[in-house]
C-alpha cells in the first residue's frame, strides 16, 4: 500500500469517527469450517472425473456434463501455487501456504526457508480460540499436506518428529492413513501408538472399533485397518469392504466434533500419487472418492447454511494431465477407462506374484492379467502398441539395478515406475483421449470452490497464501 492510499484510508477513518458514524460491525465468525484439499488436483483431474461419470451409461459421448459436487458450488475462483523458491511447488510448501498464509521453500512445513521462524497454521490458531479440530487424509497422516495443519519442521521427511507434534497438538480428531515411522527411522524411539494413549487419544485400527466411536470421545486417532502403499488408504478402485473410505472418515469427524465450533481439513492425497504414476483410472477413482467427502460436508452445510464455510481446492496439479491426445485428435473416448478395474499398484502386486510363481515368464503369460486389470486385448492393438508393451515387459524383467532409470530416454518412457505398468497406464490413457506430460507436479493454477458464510471472498484470482488469510478472516482469527 503506498503512502497516498494509506493516508486516504486513515483520513477517511478519522473523518468517520469525527462525524460520530459507527464503523461497520464485524461479521460474526463462521462456526463450522471445512478445508477440502485434493492433493495434485487441478481442473484436468476434476474435468476427467466429471466426464467419466457423465458417460458411465448410454451410447456416445456426452460432453459438458459436470456432476461433481465441488463443481456445483456457487463461488468459483483460481489460485496460484508457486513456492518461495520454485515455480513448481511441492506439497510441503503448498500446505504451508494454505494453512499458515506464508510462502516457504519446497520441502519445508510451516517454517521460513532457513528453518528458523515458525508459522502457526490456521488450525492451531482456531484451536487456541476454542474450535475443535479434525485432520483427515487418505495418505499417511504424517504426510506433507496433513502435517501442514499441525507440524512445524524444516524437512518434510522428519516423519517421527511430525508424528510427535501431531500428539502435542491436542487436536480432537485425526483419521485416515497410519504413520510412516511409528518408532523413528532407526526404530529406536518410543512407539507412537503408546505415546498416543498416554496423551489421551483413543486409537482405533479396525472397522468395528471405528464404527463404535460415539460423540463424547475427547481425542481420537482413527487409523484405516488396511495399509496400502506408504501406509495410505488403498486406491478407491482397489478398496475392499474392510477399508474405510475418505467420506466415512469425514462423516465420523463431523459426528465427533459437533457440540461446538470446529475446523476440519480433509485431504484426498492419492489423487496426487495416482497422477505421479500417470494412472488414469486411479486418478479418477480417487477424485470421485474425494468428491464424495465433499458431498458429506455439503450435506452438513445444507443443515447449517448460515454457520458453515466450505472451501475446496488443490495444492498443485500433478502429472500434467490433459483432456486430449494427439492420437485421438479432437475425439475423446473416456469410456475406454471403464475397462480398467484396478490401479497400477494392484497390477504390480499381481505381476510380481506371477513372476514369482513362474520364473521363466514370457509375454503371453501376462496377457490375461493385462486384460483383467486394464481391459486391453493385446491382440487387438496396433502393432506399434504391442511392440511398446513387449519392450516394456522385457525392461520389467530386468533387475532394478540394470534398468538404467537415469537414462533420459528410459525416464521419459517409464519415470521411476515399473516399465510395463507405466506403459499400460499411458496406453489406456491414450485410448481414452487423455495424455500426461510429467511424473512430477506442474505450475498451473488450481481452482477454488466455496459455499457458505464468507464464501464470496474466494471468487476471483489470487495466491494460495490468500486462501489461508481469507479463511482466517472468516473465522475471526
Amino acid at each position: 500500500m503506498n503512502r497516498l492510499t494509506k493516508g486516504f484510508l486513515l483520513g477517511a477513518a478519522g473523518l468517520t469517527a469525527a462525524m460520530g458514524v459507527a464503523a461497520p460491525a464485524q461479521a460474526k465468525p463462521v462456526k463450522y469450517v471445512f478445508m477440502m484439499i485434493g492433493d495434485g488436483m487441478a481442473m484436468p483431474q476434476r474435468n476427467a472425473a466429471a466426464l467419466y461419470l457423465a458417460n458411465l451409461e448410454g451410447e456416445g459421448l456426452k460432453p459438458g456434463v459436470m456432476p461433481l459436487t465441488m463443481d456445483n458450488l456457487p463461488v468459483q475462483g483460481m489460485a496460484t501455487t508457486y513456492s518461495a523458491n520454485a515455480v513448481i511447488t511441492d506439497s510441503a510448501a503448498a500446505a504451508t501456504a494454505l494453512a499458515s498464509g506464508h510462502k516457504t521453500n519446497s520441502g519445508v512445513i510451516n517454517m521460513d526457508a532457513e528453518g528458523k521462524v515458525k508459522y502457526a497454521p490456521i488450525s492451531k490458531l482456531a484451536h487456541d480460540k476454542g474450535y475443535r479440530v479434525g485432520i483427515v487424509s487418505s495418505v499417511s497422516i504424517d504426510h506433507a499436506t496433513p502435517a501442514g495443519y499441525y507440524a512445524q519442521v524444516e524437512k518434510r521427511s522428519k516423519y517421527y518428529a511430525i508424528s510427535t507434534q501431531l500428539l502435542d497438538s491436542g487436536f480432537e480428531y485425526f483419521a485416515g492413513g497410519a504413520v510412516k515411522e511409528p518408532t523413528g527411522k532407526k526404530k529406536d524411539q518410543a512407539n507412537f501408538y503408546d505415546l498416543a494413549k498416554t496423551k489421551g487419544y483413543t486409537v482405533t485400527q479396525s472397522r468395528d472399533a471405528f464404527a463404535a466411536l460415539k460423540p463424547g470421545a475427547k481425542k481420537v486417532f482413527a487409523e484405516n485397518p488396511v495399509h496400502a502403499d506408504g501406509n495410505a488408504l488403498p486406491y478407491a478402485m482397489d478398496a475392499g469392504k474392510d477399508s474405510i473410505s475418505l467420506a466415512e472418515f469425514t462423516q465420523k469427524g463431523i459426528d465427533l466434533l459437533q457440540g461446538g465450533k470446529f475446523f476440519m481439513m480433509v485431504e484426498g492425497g492419492k489423487i496426487d500419487w495416482s497422477c505421479h504414476a500417470n494412472d488414469p483410472g486411479a486418478s479418477i477413482g480417487d477424485t470421485v472418492a474425494f468428491d464424495r467427502a465433499v458431498k458429506v460436508v455439503y450435506d452438513f452445510y445444507k443443515k447449517h447454511p448460515n454457520e458453515t464455510l466450505i472451501i475446496v481446492t488443490g495444492d498443485h496439479e500433478t502429472g500434467g494431465l490433459s483432456i486430449g491426445f494427439a492420437g485421438t485428435k479432437y475425439g475423446n473416448a473416456i469410456k475406454a477407462l471403464q475397462g480398467q478395474k484396478s490401479s497400477y499398484i494392484a497390477f504390480g502386486e499381481k505381476f510380481a506374484a506371477l513372476r514369482k510363481a513362474k520364473p521363466e515368464l514370457v509375454f503371453d503369460d501376462v496377457l490375461p492379467l493385462i486384460k483383467e486389470t486394464y481391459g486391453l486385448d493385446v491382440a487387438a492393438l496396433a502393432p506399434y502398441e504391442a511392440d511398446m508393451l513387449k519392450a516394456a515387459f522385457a525392461e520389467s524383467l530386468l533387475p532394478e539395478d540394470q534398468r538404467d532409470a537415469k537414462n533420459p530416454q528410459k525416464y521419459l518412457l517409464y519415470g521411476e515406475y515399473d516399465p510395463l505398468a507405466m506403459t499400460l497406464n499411458h496406453l489406456v490413457s491414450h485410448k481414452a483421449g487423455l495424455a500426461w506430460t510429467t511424473y512430477s507436479h506442474t505450475g498451473v493454477p488450481v481452482p477454488v470452490s466455496a459455499v457458505g458464510k464468507g464464501a464470496e471472498a474466494f471468487a476471483g484470482f489470487y495466491d494460495n497464501t490468500d486462501i489461508a488469510k481469507k479463511t482466517m478472516k472468516a473465522m475471526g482469527l
